[in-house]
């Protein structure tokens, strides 16, 4: 709801209360209990004036409540029938109340108290009935108003610091968001870094070796490797100056060797050595993929994996890599105890990091389980980068 909705919404409530103050006090006035005057319509203006009060209560708390006050003072004083002290003022010290300004509110309902008792005991009225009895009762209600003022006002505050706060962590969640995958990114970077920039430094040497080395038709051998020695460094330097941009100044440049699908035997021996049997197919007929997508192939399985060990308690992985005509498909299923709660695959950050990381390339990560069932991984990748 926008500020202009919660104030016509407001507008229409203060209406509202400030209609049945008015229809309150003049119920009461027409009841007609003593008073020197008989009700007329100064009297019923008052009434008319209570109620109108309400309009500005928002905006005016304190000039509500004072004149609420003071116009009943002056009611009494004109010697109209009696309507009570607490209940033309109750609304008005709610108002004071729920706006913050208990100590106004208490203020005023004691002066009212004090100047009331006073008048009434110095006009001979029975002590005992005054101070044993009405008193008691005009107390209590003005202390039930003020209390219901206060404890509104408490529960609007708590209500929009919840809001504050879910706000903010959602804005937070956000911020992890976008960060998870700006290291994602950066880490994609790096891996393309480390692979393509060995390979390009290697054929530079080689480059270097063969122009030196070949007799036959040396112009246009060395035509042919000057333009691939051209290629590289043009690369690398790509590469290099893609990096810096990416790279956050306190971040070191040691980096561990980078793992692909061809990497994915030992990663299977390994995990079958610390007690977890891996079984590994290959469906369709391998073919070479982007580096990108080769690194992302592998992480993915070796997340699964780590996650297999840490947490699934399981006796088996069978790990299908399925080669289509345009996507490598992955599954990685376990037979161990599964999950509690299927909102619990979507917690880990490294599920997170694979999603990110397959999503930035076109692809997918899926994870399902059930209690006792084991879970499964499944993630579908291009076989050709994205433009």
């Amino acid at each position: 709801m926008d500020e202009g909705q919660r104030w016509r919404r407001g507008g229409r409530a203060d209406a509202v209360l400030g209609a049945a103050v008015s229809v309150v006090v003049a119920t009461a006035i027409s009841m007609d209990l003593g008073g020197d005057r008989q009700p007329d319509v100064v009297a019923y203006l008052f009434a008319a004036g209570l109620g109108a009060l309400m309009l500005v209560r928002r905006q005016f708390p304190v000039l509500a409540l004072v004149a609420a006050a003071t116009g009943l003072l002056a009611y009494y004083a004109a010697g109209y029938p009696a309507i009570g002290l607490a209940l033309p003022v109750a609304a008005a010290l709610y108002s004071a109340a729920e706006a913050g300004k208990l100590v106004a509110a208490t203020g005023t309902a004691a002066a009212l108290l004090l100047v009331s008792t006073a008048f009434r005991l110095a006009e001979g009225d029975d002590p005992a009935y005054l101070l044993g009895f009405e008193l008691a009762s005009t107390v209590g209600l003005m202390l039930t108003a003020i209390a219901l003022g206060a404890a509104v006002r408490a529960t609007r505050l708590l209500r929009d610091e919840q809001r504050r706060a879910a706000r903010q962590a959602a804005a937070e969640r956000e911020r992890e968001a976008r960060r998870r995958v700006e290291q994602e990114r950066l880490r994609i970077a790096r891996d393309l870094h480390d692979v393509l920039g060995h390979t390009i430094a290697v054929v530079r040497v080689q480059a270097a070796v063969a122009d030196e080395a070949l007799a036959d038709d040396p112009e246009a051998a060395r035509a042919a490797l000057g333009v691939i020695r051209l290629a590289s460094d043009e690369a690398v330097r790509e590469l290099r100056g893609t990096l810096g941009l990416l790279r956050g100044p306190d971040e070191p440049e040691a980096r561990t060797p980078v793992g692909g699908l061809r990497h994915l035997d030992a990663l299977v021996a390994a995990t079958s050595r610390s007690g977890l049997p891996v079984r590994l197919r290959t469906l369709g007929e391998p073919v070479p993929l982007p580096v990108v997508v080769d690194t992302t192939a592998y992480r993915i399985v070796q997340e699964a994996l780590t996650n297999c060990l840490r947490h699934a308690r399981a006796s088996s992985v069978q790990v299908d890599l399925r080669y289509l005509d345009d996507r490598l498909e992955i599954s990685v299923t376990d037979d161990g105890q599964g999950l509690a709660r299927p909102e619990q695959a979507d917690t880990g950050r490294g599920i997170a990091g694979m999603r990110e990381r397959a999503s930035l390339l076109g692809g997918r990560v899926a994870v399902g389980s059930r209690p006792g069932t084991g879970c499964r991984v499944d993630a579908s990748l291009p076989l050709a980068v994205p433009a």
